[in-house]
């Protein structure tokens, strides 16, 4: 037997033990080289734990078990190596069933198919035309339909299961029979189904409760979230956004910006590249607190906020400021693909300097965001809807988003914050501006 241990790799430096969050495999199955395992946690990421070899697998921790790095989480005896695919075989076995059936005699027909057998057979031999008509005629001569038998008419079989049925001399009636008994909770099932189709307001009341521990990272999220209502005095500041620009924008160039840069413009490229802009223009809403010692940066590290099944992820892009639009969409979907499957490693997610989260997605109005620390600021989007506003003294329907500004008042003062965000609001709704004077054009500001 040759053993060789999987061991608790290290996620980060500042990282010493991890939650062996859930097996993707059963003890003792056999698994093939570089397959996914287990979900490790740590309190700052999600990673996966990755069969070295292919054999046979050996628990040697649970579920739940906090880990050290370097701990053995199972054991893989590569003396049993994994069978082939046993798929073609199932599929070929399955296609000569049927072609046995074919060749045998006709398929096991339904009870009601029964009955009208021996008058398709008269029809046959008299040369009679086998129309639906005349095989109803002659069938309701026999006397009337059973309504049981009539029902089956709508049961589907597998051509394996007719075969079964056929070897076994069984009908629909004999395998219905056959079932379970129906429970309270069956008829139960079907009246609230059929309650809610009809649109009642009645439904079922339930007294049932679900209890589940926390994951180490949604602890290690509520720790930070709440330290920072305590240990920043947090403030937020709000404007509003014509999106008109930029929707048309988008309408206008969509197609071209596909066929040239292979992927979408979306909106969070403009916010991100406007806020780039603002934050050199205001660093000190780029700063952040480190001891008694201000930390500025003249780069833009933006994290974006993604909701993922495991809980909020903030993956990092880097210098903002120096890529083009065609650029930050295309890192942000391969951070954002990573964050939704778990894959961001800790460098991902650490080091930066402001952070974006667009509530709007879900349909938010306004909200106020909650900084990421050690950041000093966050820029919250919302939703966008039609609202009537004020433009050049006419009352004008324009598709508006409210945009929200949380700050860290110990660094960022509040002439810095509203500066900031009127700054972000000019960008946008003048998308142009963000080339810095070195041409107009929106086709140059798309590199299209």
């Amino acid at each position: 037997m040759a053993l060789i241990e999987i061991k608790i790799p290290s996620p980060g430096e500042s990282i010493t033990q991890v939650e062996l969050f859930h097996w993707l495999v059963e003890d003792g199955a056999v698994v093939k080289k570089e397959t996914e395992i287990a979900e490790l946690e740590s309190d700052k990421a999600t990673l996966m734990l990755v069969a070295e070899e292919s054999g046979k697998i050996s628990f040697k921790a649970t579920e739940g078990e906090m880990l050290a790095v370097g701990a053995v989480a199972c054991t893989i005896d590569t003396s049993v190596q994994p069978e082939e695919s046993t798929k073609p075989k199932e599929s070929l076995k399955q296609e000569e069933l049927l072609n046995e059936q074919k060749s045998k005699k006709p398929e096991a027909v339904l009870p009601t198919e029964r009955k009208l057998q021996p008058e398709i057979a008269t029809a046959t031999e008299k040369g009679k035309s086998l129309s639906s008509d005349n095989i109803a005629t002659e069938a309701a001569a026999k006397g009337p339909a059973d309504p049981k038998q009539d029902a089956y008419d709508m049961v589907r079989l597998t051509p394996l299961a007719k075969k079964v049925m056929e070897m076994n001399d069984l009908s629909v009636d004999d395998v219905i029979k056959g079932l379970r008994r129906l429970r309270r909770e069956d008829v139960e099932a079907i009246v609230s189904q059929n309650s809610e189709a009809h649109g009642s307001l009645k439904k079922n009341a339930t007294r049932n409760a679900t209890s589940s521990k926390l994951s180490q990272l949604r602890r290690k999220l509520s720790e930070r979230l709440v330290s920072v209502k305590n240990e920043t005095a947090m403030l937020t500041t709000f404007n509003e956004v014509n999106m008109k620009p930029i929707m048309d924008l988008r309408k206008k160039h969509q197609n071209a910006f596909v066929e040239k840069h292979g992927i979408k413009l979306g909106m969070m490229s403009f916010f991100m590249k406007a806020s780039a802009i603002a934050l050199q223009e205001f660093p000190n809403v780029n700063a952040m607190l480190d001891g008694e010692n201000l930390v500025t940066f003249d780069y833009a590290d933006i994290s974006v906020a993604v909701s993922t099944p495991k809980g909020l992820m903030v993956p990092v892009v880097r210098n903002v400021e120096s890529l083009g639009l065609a650029e930050i969409e295309k890192a942000l979907a391969d951070v954002a693909e990573k964050a939704r499957k778990g894959k961001l490693s800790i460098p991902e997610m650490t080091g930066g300097t402001f952070t974006i989260t667009n509530g709007g997605v879900f349909g938010s109005m306004m909200s106020t965001p909650l900084i990421n620390p050690p950041q000093s600021a966050i820029l919250g989007m919302h939703n966008i809807l039609d609202r009537p506003v004020a433009l050049e003294g006419q009352v004008v329907i324009r598709p508006m988003m409210y945009v929200a500004l949380s700050y860290d008042h110990r660094v960022i003062d509040g002439k810095d914050s509203v500066g900031f965000l009127l700054r972000v609001k000019q960008l946008l709704e003048n998308p142009a501006e963000m080339l810095f004077g070195s041409g107009s054009s929106e086709k140059s500001l798309l590199e299209i």
